[in-house]
């Protein structure tokens, strides 16, 4: 694999902390999250530790993480310029510390302080739409994943203000005064967050780097397969979390049958990229060979369950029993394995790209620990197949000791990234963290 990829500006990106903070900042939502995932499996938590389990690692890890690519990459891809940086840097910890407290009061059931950490989550969320869509709107014209997540940008927007509602909530009757009910609400919620926002950047992000990893092109049946997912995949998502809204089950039944073959053709688009690759198995092209599997068992199991009932609770996220298949097939691994790259990319750009010719510099591969990786790779994917298996089945011994497997894999995971941090990055790990950006821009430029 080259050591840097083709087509990209780095000379564009933004300076090295913000993305950085950004991951960092995730992987902590991600073993916070594991951790209370595994005491709600084992009823050692009780009100709505679950709720907060979910949104620490939805928001916390997915769209935090997500926040962070796309302000590194948007810039790097597209060849312009990242509208604010210090947007940028704010919309991050409006989104940590609104999610932190969210989480907190759901899990201690204080609900009372759920709404005004609400806001600073929605702050920051419409912080980073109006930054990125900026950035995006000094395109002439967008490419596959620029026009995915422009969508993208639009979901969040809509789903943090649907969550803001909902919110406000649980302090006074919001939902009383609307003509849409509380539940169907958290439903459209739901679908507009995981189909919209998430794994609309996902399907973009894909594109862009499944053919750049796998040195290979969209060709034959991959272009008829994009040009339906492109077209029905923002058109599903609307209809299902419209039909969801106003609880009409044809709506969302055909917006459900869109979503589930769009996933299908995006799995096949996927998988054909690996089949045809000819270079050497990476972390990254590991983890999205589980992910084409994953979406396409996934995909299979909605369809018939979204024709039968697309409103019911049990199918919100597909079939009965398929969330973990969607959450940690579906999208977990493509995050993990994208930040196998993104990290050591961000890295090895600042700290050895003007060595490059000089001197020996170390390849983009080398910066992380390949016996770590394989060993998270591991963890989590048979920690994730119990989790499956025991949602299919209802044993409740495989789905704690699939969670307990998996949070180990996360913490060696995250271990890895940090090492790559720790021992490659210009700049210490309190400066990426706390630094201001005119010190880290500084501290970059220095020899």
């Amino acid at each position: 694999m080259s050591v840097v990829p083709g087509n990209v500006e780095t000379d564009r990106q933004p300076p090295m902390a913000i993305p950085l903070r950004h991951f960092l900042v995730a992987l902590g939502f991600l073993i916070l999250g594991c951790a209370l995932g595994v005491a709600v499996a084992t009823d050692a938590v009780s009100g709505m530790a679950a709720l907060a389990h979910v949104h620490l690692l939805l928001v916390g890890f997915v769209c935090v993480t997500i926040m962070g690519a796309m302000t590194q990459f948007v810039p790097v891809w597209s060849g312009v310029s990242l509208h604010s940086r210090r947007l940028a840097s704010a919309q991050l910890w409006l989104v940590a510390v609104g999610t932190l407290g969210f989480a907190a009061g759901a899990a201690t059931g204080q609900t009372g302080i759920v709404p005004a950490f609400g806001a600073l989550l929605f702050a920051g969320v419409w912080l980073f739409a109006y930054n990125l869509g900026r950035t995006l709107a000094t395109l002439d014209a967008l490419g596959v994943t620029e026009f995915h997540f422009a969508l993208a940008l639009g979901f969040f927007a809509l789903v943090t203000t649907l969550g803001l509602l909902l919110a406000a909530d649980f302090h006074a009757p919001v939902f009383a005064r609307l003509p849409v009910t509380r539940t169907a609400a958290v439903g459209a919620h739901a679908t507009l967050a995981v189909f919209g926002a998430v794994l609309t950047t996902v399907f973009g992000a894909l594109y862009q780097l499944a053919t750049m990893f796998t040195q290979t092109e969209l060709h034959g049946a991959d272009r008829y397969l994009s040009r339906f997912e492109r077209v029905g995949y923002p058109v599903g998502v609307t209809a299902l979390a419209g039909g969801r809204l106003v609880s009409s089950a044809p709506l969302a039944r055909v917006g459900g049958v869109l979503v589930a073959v769009s996933a299908l053709a995006m799995a096949a688009v996927v998988a054909r990229r690996l089949v045809e690759t000819r270079v050497e198995r990476t972390p990254m092209l590991s983890r999205y060979a589980v992910f084409a599997l994953a979406a396409a068992l996934w995909a299979a199991l909605a369809l018939p369950a979204w024709l039968r009932d697309p409103l019911g609770p049990a199918a919100r996220f597909g079939a009965p029993g398929a969330v973990h298949l969607l959450a940690l097939g579906v999208v977990g691994f493509v995050v993990v394995g994208t930040l196998y790259h993104v990290v050591p990319f961000i890295v090895w750009v600042h700290r050895y790209s003007d060595r490059l010719g000089f001197e020996d510099v170390p390849m983009i591969d080398d910066l992380y620990d390949g016996r770590l990786a394989a060993a998270d790779f591991a963890l989590l994917l048979v920690g994730s197949a119990a989790i499956v298996a025991g949602d299919w089945t209802g044993a409740g011994a495989a789905v704690v000791a699939g969670g307990i497997l998996a949070s180990v894999g996360a913490v060696v995971f995250g271990a890895n990234i940090l090492l790559v941090v720790v021992r490659h990055s210009p700049l210490p790990l309190r400066s990426v963290l706390l630094g201001s950006l005119a010190t880290a821009g500084d501290a970059e430029r220095a020899p």
